[in-house]
């Protein structure tokens, strides 16, 4: 079973606007086209019923003339087909009847004579009609029948007994076939004028009707351009009241979309007021269990000075006891961290020269694992360092530094020993942008969309050999969500780059701006 392919970028759906507007064309159209043959078709059926009426007076008229006459009026003198005699007879019966009019005598199955009514009286010669043409009359009966002469055009003809004969009298039908054509032509151009008229009537009447559906549209449309992923959220937008009549289907929909944002908003408030809660816990178990682990620390690390007078195996648990403390407090300094990000908490905001904070987390990152290859590509080091432009944004040192040094620590736990790590430090027109890349097998794909959530795992190629809680890329985006930046992550085999782009300073604090882009 066929479906219908969904209409993508290329292909946009008609709107209802139009499928109305073509709809109740076509149905004009139609309507239009039916009445138009209806009335030709009626209209012809009254034309000829006339022309029948007429043709059955003259045909009786001159049944009871040729009656009445004797002599060379009877159609059987003159010697031949058309004789002289019985051409004189019609000529004089025809006179009065409408011009065009034909009058013919059949004896025997054959046309004797044969005539039309002229506009000034006179009449073509019997010679004037052809063997086929006459042929074209015999066989008309007493009821009126259509027949094409040839080189003549049609007519309506009926034939009459007289005189041992028939007498056939027509009239042609080349007036109502003008009066036809002529009453399709204006059917035709009253169609088109009235069908323009109608559509541009029924335009404007679609767009007042469709205006209620646009404002409610509208309504939608700026509900889904809220933040509604996160924090609290004011859901204030609502259906104008004039567009949630339940009478009118448009008011259906506003009043059920109404209804739905209702319920949208005490979802959002509820869900609100419950990350609120988990996050106040969270912060407050980190700030409490601070204490007591570092006093656990503490207390191994007093027992581990006297490592020496204890078994070998009190002395291990001793030190595992102080490196689970020592793993523990980081993850709890990390929630601790989270939770006041989450809450809105704000970072100092001080000139931070970005340059240095690039070159002392990668100077760390040298010391820490050796066994990697860590390249630094700075702006302007080809150049004098005096006009090199100073990258200097707002923002808080620490907080900068421990992003740059835990994406640094993500390339070194997750690539093997030899991998190329080079941080790369550029100015743009929207701010400074510090990329750190590697050359390691890369992120899996299924894991790459939640790499910046929180306790986020990737597959066994970026395996936690070191041990890491999954927080260090959820921290790095909510310190750059903090500074108004922005980090992304682009990996495939043999590539990973993490793109981070920190603002310049606003306007008020335009001094800050590297000389090579200020306004």
């Amino acid at each position: 079973m066929s479906r219908r392919a969904p209409a993508g970028p290329g292909r946009r759906g008609r709107s209802l606007r139009t499928q109305l507007l073509a709809g109740l064309s076509a149905v004009l159209v139609v309507v239009l086209v039916v009445t138009g043959a209806v009335t030709l078709l009626v209209v012809d059926q009254v034309l000829v019923g006339q022309v029948d009426q007429q043709v059955r007076q003259e045909a009786a008229q001159t049944a009871q003339a040729l009656g009445g006459r004797g002599g060379p009026g009877d159609g059987r003198q003159g010697g031949g087909p058309f004789g002289e005699g019985a051409q004189e007879g019609l000529n004089f019966l025809l006179f009065g009847l409408p011009v065009g009019s034909l009058g013919a005598r059949v004896d025997g199955g054959t046309v004797t004579a044969a005539t039309l009514q002229g506009a000034s009286g006179g009449f073509p010669q019997a010679d004037a009609w052809t063997d086929e043409q006459a042929a074209a009359l015999v066989g008309v009966g007493s009821e009126p029948t259509t027949v094409d002469v040839p080189g003549r055009g049609a007519y309506r003809v009926v034939a009459t007994s007289a005189d041992g004969g028939q007498v056939l009298v027509g009239q042609p039908l080349a007036g109502t076939t003008t009066v036809l054509r002529e009453l399709a032509v204006a059917a035709l151009v009253l169609a088109a004028v009235g069908i323009a008229v109608a559509v541009l009537a029924s335009r404007a009447v679609l767009d007042r009707g469709l205006r209620p559906l646009r404002r409610v549209a509208a309504t939608a449309t700026r509900v889904s351009s809220l933040p509604l992923d996160r924090g609290e959220v004011d859901l204030a937008v609502r259906v104008p009241a004039r567009d949630t009549d339940p009478g009118t289907e448009v008011g259906q929909v506003g009043a059920a979309l109404d209804r739905l944002l209702v319920h949208v908003g005490a979802a959002l408030a509820a869900r609100h007021r419950s990350e609120t809660q988990v996050r106040q816990f969270v912060a407050d178990a980190s700030h409490e269990l601070r204490t007591p682990l570092a006093s656990i620390r503490g207390y191994a690390e007093l027992a581990g000075r006297r490592s020496a007078d204890l078994p070998e195996e009190v002395a291990h648990a001793l030190e595992r006891v102080e490196s689970q403390a020592t793993r523990m407090t980081g993850l709890v300094e990390d929630l601790l961290l989270l939770a006041r990000l989450d809450a809105g908490r704000p970072l100092e905001r001080d000139e931070v020269e970005l340059p240095m904070v690039v070159v002392e987390a990668v100077s760390d990152a040298r010391v820490t694992a050796p066994d990697h290859r860590w390249f630094l590509d700075l702006p302007g080091e080809d150049e004098d360092a005096d006009d090199a432009p100073p990258l200097v944004v707002p923002g808080d040192a620490a907080r900068l530094h421990q992003v740059l040094a835990g994406l640094l620590a993500n390339a070194r736990t997750h690539t093997p020993p030899g991998t190329t790590v080079t941080t790369r430090l550029r100015s743009c027109a929207a701010g400074a942008e510090v990329v750190v890349e590697d050359d390691g097998p890369g992120v899996d794909p299924a894991v790459l969309p939640t790499v910046f959530e929180r306790f986020a795992r990737a597959d066994t190629s970026r395996s936690r050999a070191a041990g890491s809680t999954g927080l260090g890329l959820a921290i790095a985006r909510a310190v750059v969500d903090a500074h108004g930046g922005s980090i992304s992550v682009e990996s495939r085999p043999g590539r990973t780059a993490f793109r981070l782009l920190l603002p310049w300073p606003a306007p008020a604090d335009e001094a800050l701006l590297p000389t090579a882009v200020r306004r």
